[in-house]
């Protein structure tokens, strides 16, 4: 059974070719990161497994895909690149990589979170434009940081987050504990957290899950934070409340349309810190990543 990494960049790709081990189910590496979907049934060439990195995968093109029978998506938002339940009635099943990133999303999602609190990328632009900016901060110290979903990456964020002297709140869709973060409602939450940090999965429930009416229930001038997925939030209603500084700050990692264009609406708000859907990009996280999809493809190999 032979796979195909078909969208590695060289990166992933060497980590690939390194943790590799004799034995391994054969897997050829298509080192081209900026394939087109159209460019799926040339790319496998009949291949059983296709390892996707980020390139979407369109059912009808999927159709075409001839001995195609496995995805193995690297990370958990498949759904952003694909449909998994229309594949599995095509008789291919998605597999999905869970907590590979934990600790590099969250650090990333405490990164921005510092970084709005006290103005760091807006100050940075201003004084490479000759302006000397200086603006009060948020303390963060005593301040509540509230976490909407908590999985992995979310207990994380609460661990660090506790370490720095935060209160730490929480919302869940089903009932979990973790030491010194205290469960709540989402209107408690909502109302009560200076931060607001996002974790939930996208999928028809959460889609559109922070809307104009719960932005609106926030407390004023408080800090968003998401390294989740954009489509979880009311883009516009978001970018309202920043105009009105309902929303103090957002950092954001995540965009409905990536890359994000250079005229969109957010590139042009001051509060507003971005990073390049990179909270996962670590050496670390990387090595994890391509172990598990490794043992992914052994263990559908060994069937």
């Amino acid at each position: 059974m032979r796979g195909v990494f078909v969208d590695a960049n060289e990166s992933l790709a060497v980590i690939f070719e390194r943790l590799a081990k004799p034995g391994d189910p054969e897997v050829r590496i298509h080192r081209d990161p900026d394939i087109t979907p159209e460019q799926y049934p040339e790319v496998l060439d009949g291949a059983a497994i296709a390892i996707v990195d980020h390139t979407a995968l369109p059912t009808e093109i999927a159709k075409e895909c001839a001995g195609l029978k496995h995805v193995v998506f690297l990370g958990t938002g498949a759904r952003s690149y694909m449909n998994p339940e229309e594949l599995a009635e095509l008789g291919i099943e998605v597999h999905l990589i869970k907590g590979y990133g934990d600790t590099a999303v969250a650090e990333a999602a405490i990164a921005l979170m510092w970084a709005a609190a006290r103005g760091i990328a807006e100050m940075d632009r201003e004084m490479r434009a000759g302006n000397w900016l200086r603006e009060d901060g948020m303390q963060l110290t005593g301040k509540t940081l509230g976490l909407i979903g908590f999985g992995g990456i979310a207990a994380e964020v609460a661990r660090i987050a506790l370490g720095s002297g935060m209160r730490v709140i929480a919302w869940n869709r089903t009932p979990k504990t973790y030491p010194g973060v205290q469960f709540v409602s989402l209107e408690k939450l909502l109302a009560d957290s200076h931060v607001v940090s996002l974790h939930l999965l996208l999928n028809d429930e959460t889609r559109g899950f922070l809307s104009r009416d719960r932005i609106a229930a926030m407390r004023p001038g408080m800090i968003l934070v998401n390294t989740a997925r954009a489509a979880v939030v009311d883009e516009a209603a978001m970018i309202d409340a920043l105009k009105s500084g309902h929303i103090r700050h957002a950092g954001l990692d995540v965009f409905n349309t990536e890359p994000l264009p250079g005229d969109h609406p957010l590139t042009k708000l001051r509060n507003v810190t971005l990073s390049a859907h990179s909270a996962f990009r670590t050496p670390e996280a990387s090595e994890n990543l391509i172990e598990a999809s490794l043992q992914h493809c052994r263990r559908i190999v060994k069937g």
